[in-house]
């Protein structure tokens, strides 16, 4: 057979291994492969001419084949050691995720950590082989029974399929819903070390070409995790399958959303309360946050919130201050990077809205984005109870209100902070959540493919890491903007969008992994979700629009 690969035609005279045809031609560092475009494991056999792209650490896709991996050892590790824990994976601060324990009869200490390190890192040299099995699901729910893992008999209960996938490695047996690596070798690179109320677990990430990122606490980050961990204890709400069960009625799911849209509402409240109380010193209020975390719906409703109190904001769009892109500084390609802070004419904002926060009128800007050029806006002046918010990608930023003192500003941080599983050691991700509802969004508002909306993924995920999480800990108060049942109302319209993605386009790999998690949801329909809901955002007809 030929195999191309990196522009090279290879011939061998039997079929192999995706990780014996690396080993042959000497490829270091690979995790996977796309052959024909389709994402395997290295444990893939090839059998006919195929075109091969190997994929190492710099690859999104291999990471999360290793990060799933990780994932497995470590369960595997505590299942050594203490068969009958309980463990818990959830996405955490800092792009690591937290492991807890349910059940654990004593405190959680540093040697217990210890401990599992040194079982991971001997089950890693040890160089156990890690083997996919198909069965059906009988046998599957036998094999899980034995495990005593209630938690994936519960997730069974929602697959269409009659046979069900698993990993064996050196008789331990799980499965991750995603590809493994072909053995526990292959696990080079983590950390991991106490953290309350469990321990944190570093992967290597391939933004940042395969390192392991500097730790960073994140204390109000930490809190709204914490937060939303108890309140799906609360409403009993963490998994998929327990979400479904919510759905099964439609009081049941009328109960589920409101109770998910009180927890907005308590939140907004929470911050009505502190911006109240300082409002003699608070002039303006910053709120940023990564793409589609809701920001518009949630400007709006603070600003009602405030109305309510007596305290009247005027909204201001950053967007007015742009320079346009012939003044725009250039990115590492020589294009206009209009993200970029020095975009915005910074001295003519600080200029305005100082003198607003002093009393002055002030003819504001307007900037047109079909002509590319700035036009007269209207002329305002505040009363004492008008504070400014501004809503952008540069809020939290000091630079961009570097004349206006700290104790005169409020910076609010919103993002989908989810704590839901399809299972105790398969956390859902935060990213994917926020690419599901821009992918609904862009749809019914822009009327752009799926395809299209992962076209740009890539660089508004690289516009994030420069130009919001370097400064979200600036922020006074983090507001969750996940709504614990919005994947039940997404589904349908994300699912539509997904199956349009053909096997041949480059973002197959990523539909198939959103679509392998989504059908296990069961639907909540579009009409129970309030008009002022921050998911009408994405799904349409909200009242702020």
């Amino acid at each position: 057979m030929k195999l191309i690969i990196d522009n090279h035609t290879h011939t061998f005279e039997q079929k192999m291994t995706l990780e014996a045809i690396s080993e042959s031609l000497n490829i270091e560092g690979v995790l996977a492969a796309k052959v024909n475009g389709r994402l395997r494991e290295l444990s893939f056999c090839v059998y006919n001419d195929s075109e091969i792209e190997f994929l190492t650490m710099k690859d999104s896709a291999a990471i999360k084949i290793y990060e799933s991996s990780l994932r497995y050892v470590i369960a595997m590790a505590v299942h050594q050691l203490y068969p009958h824990v309980k463990l818990r994976f959830s996405y955490s601060i800092s792009r690591a995720i937290l492991a807890t324990f349910d059940n654990l009869k004593h405190l959680l200490a540093p040697h217990i950590i210890n401990q599992i390190k040194e079982e991971v890192d001997r089950i890693i040299a040890s160089d156990y082989k890690i083997i996919r099995h198909k069965v059906d699901i009988e046998e599957a729910m036998a094999l899980y029974e034995d495990f005593h893992m209630d938690d994936k008999l519960d997730i069974l209960k929602y697959r269409d399929e009659k046979t069900v996938n698993y990993y064996d490695c050196n008789g331990y047996k799980n499965y991750m819903f995603g590809y493994m690596l072909p053995s526990t070798k292959y696990l080079k690179s983590y950390k991991m070390f106490l953290y309350y109320p469990g321990f944190i677990i570093q992967y290597p990430r391939a933004e940042l070409n395969g390192e392991i990122p500097q730790f960073k606490d994140e204390p109000n980050f930490g809190k709204a995790l914490k937060d939303v961990a108890k309140w799906g204890s609360i409403i009993d709400g963490n998994t998929i399958p327990k979400i479904n069960r919510y759905a099964e009625s439609r009081q049941s799911a009328i109960n589920f959303v409101y109770m998910c849209e009180a927890k907005h509402s308590h939140m907004l409240h929470e911050l009505g309360d502190a911006i109240e109380f300082n409002i003699d010193s608070i002039k303006l209020i910053g709120i940023a946050g990564p793409s589609s975390s809701g920001k518009t719906t949630f400007s709006n409703r603070l600003r009602i919130e405030l109305l309510s109190r007596g305290i009247h904001p005027i909204m201001i769009s950053i967007d007015d201050y742009y320079l346009g892109k012939a003044l725009a500084p250039k990115d590492d390609f020589g294009q206009p990077d209009l993200e970029h802070v020095e975009a915005l004419d910074v001295e003519l904002f600080n200029h305005d809205m100082l003198k607003l926060i002093q009393g002055e009128s002030v003819t504001l800007p307007h900037f047109n984005f079909q002509t590319g050029l700035r036009e007269k806006g209207e002329t305002i002046r505040l009363k004492d109870d008008t504070p400014i918010i501004i809503e952008g990608i540069h809020a939290l930023n000091e630079h961009l209100t570097y004349s206006i003192p700290k104790h005169q500003k409020y910076k609010i941080y919103i993002s989908p902070q989810t704590q839901l599983h399809i299972d105790d050691h398969n956390p859902i991700s935060i990213t994917e959540l926020r690419l599901l509802r821009r992918i609904v969004r862009d749809q019914k508002y822009r009327n752009s493919s799926a395809s299209e909306t992962m076209d740009m993924w890539a660089n508004v995920r690289k516009g994030e890491f420069k130009w919001i999480y370097p400064f979200q800990n600036e922020a006074d108060y983090v507001f969750n903007s996940e709504l614990t049942y919005e994947l039940a109302v997404l589904k349908k319209h994300a699912v539509t969008q997904l199956k349009n993605i053909n096997t041949e386009s480059k973002h197959f790999i990523t539909a198939n992994r959103l679509l392998k998690f989504l059908k296990y949801i069961e639907d909540i329909d579009d009409e129970l979700v309030p008009n002022h809901s921050l998911l009408r955002e994405f799904i349409g007809d909200s009242c702020f629009r």
